[in-house]
């Protein structure tokens, strides 16, 4: 039964709210320009998220199975209002579990996830790779194979993965590849990389304009063998999938690979992570605003820079009724007609962008300085009109699901 969309969060939601604001100014934001500088995943810091249970197979389960359907996006926009990097570095983990929870079997979820996260004492990290030096926007271009050794039960895995999110680092990784290149897109399958797997390592790590704590690497697959119970979702299903796709049927759900499985699930949670970078920003830009004075007067007394403001908010508020309203129809199974979860990270992504590019502007020279947070704030917002889907992407899904014509 569904529940009721709610503009109001409940009791239990805004206790969680307040908690993570409170790691996120206590702890992340402190923390945010060293981390930034250094370029280095912030593990002390992931360390004393999984302390306090923030960092943990439990606590993002709770939020994902928030019948209220705001509890990803309310806890998503609150750690990147600390930091995007250090929070990318502390939720990147959840794309590979969320790519595990929607394709693979009670038992692989069981047995995977909780490895994904390790305990306080000894935190991980997992790992989605799915983007490659020539598939990325365009995944049937993918070229990692997975052959099936049926004598072994197990699959063969090559090819290299790029873009990758604590690529390389990771203890457990989840890899789209194809096992049936004539098929396309149709034809990809999602497998676990256990840890420790000989053949997996990492490749060239990527100095990023950035989300720069945050960790991201290609990963190299050379004749990695993984066993057949790895495939997610089980090789029975994955045969059946492959027969209807051969005979040119439709497969059941509407889900057309095994990535945009994962992508369709997390793109509101990633519009909320824009939505945090674009408050924090507003946020330094309105007190600025306030107390800076020019002409004997603060600056927000003249309209250019009220006007200036007011959009900012406005395109805030937003964004975050489209990340709402997304999340609460993926919680309660409500189809996306209208690519609403396209529509959510679309419209956030570019308002992280135009809202820091606002704030630097208000800062004027201190705006471009490292004394002042926006100019992070900002380098770190360009990243949300490009990974998981492309505004382009974004844009081209949206028109394919109100026009129902095959756009290119």
């Amino acid at each position: 039964m569904s529940s009721t969309f709610s503009l109001d969060p409940g009791a239990d939601q805004l206790a969680v709210r307040d908690w993570l604001h409170g790691f996120a100014a206590d702890v992340i934001r402190p923390a945010a320009a060293e981390w930034d500088e250094r370029e280095e995943t912030p593990w002390p810091i992931i360390q004393e998220a999984a302390k306090l249970g923030i960092y943990s197979l439990d606590f993002y389960a709770q939020q994902y199975f928030d019948p209220s359907g705001v509890g990803i996006p309310i806890a998503m926009e609150e750690l990147f209002w600390g930091d995007a990097g250090i929070g990318l570095s502390i939720v990147g983990t959840t794309l590979a579990a969320v790519a595990v929870l929607a394709n693979g079997t009670d038992e692989q979820i069981g047995t995977w996830t909780p490895q994904m996260f390790g305990t306080p004492d000894d935190v991980k990290v997992a790992a989605f790779c799915s983007s490659e030096p020539d598939a990325g926007s365009d995944v049937g271009a993918l070229r990692t194979r997975a052959v099936y050794d049926e004598a072994k039960d197990e699959w063969v895995l090559n090819g290299t993965k790029t873009w990758a999110t604590n690529g390389g680092i990771a203890a457990v990784h989840v890899v789209v590849a194809s096992v049936d290149p004539e098929l396309g897109t149709r034809g990809h399958a999602s497998f676990v990389v256990p840890p420790g797997t000989p053949g997996l390592s990492q490749g060239q790590k990527f100095k990023k304009h950035g989300i720069r704590a945050s960790h991201t690497a290609e990963v190299v697959l050379d004749g990695v063998r993984v066993p057949g119970s790895c495939l997610l979702g089980g090789k029975e299903k994955l045969d059946e999938r492959l027969a209807r796709a051969r005979e040119g049927a439709k497969r059941a759900g509407g889900k057309s690979n095994a990535a945009m499985a994962t992508f369709e699930a997390s793109r509101p949670a990633v519009g909320a992570q824009a939505i945090g970078i674009a408050r924090a920003a507003y946020e330094v830009a309105l007190d600025y605003a306030r107390t800076r004075e020019q002409f004997g007067r603060p600056i927000i007394d003249n309209q250019g820079v009220a006007f200036q403001l007011a959009d900012m908010k406005t395109r805030i508020d937003a964004a975050r009724l489209l990340v709402w309203r997304a999340s609460w129809m993926a919680v309660n199974n409500q189809p996306f007609t209208s690519a609403e979860g396209s529509m959510s990270k679309l419209y956030a992504g570019e308002t992280a962008k135009f809202v820091t590019a606002q704030a630097m502007q208000i800062l004027g020279g201190n705006g471009f300085t490292r004394e002042y947070p926006v100019e992070r704030m900002h380098r770190d917002s360009a990243i949300y009109s490009i990974f998981e889907g492309t505004s382009e992407i974004q844009r081209l899904v949206i028109a394919r699901a109100i026009s129902g014509m095959p756009i290119r």
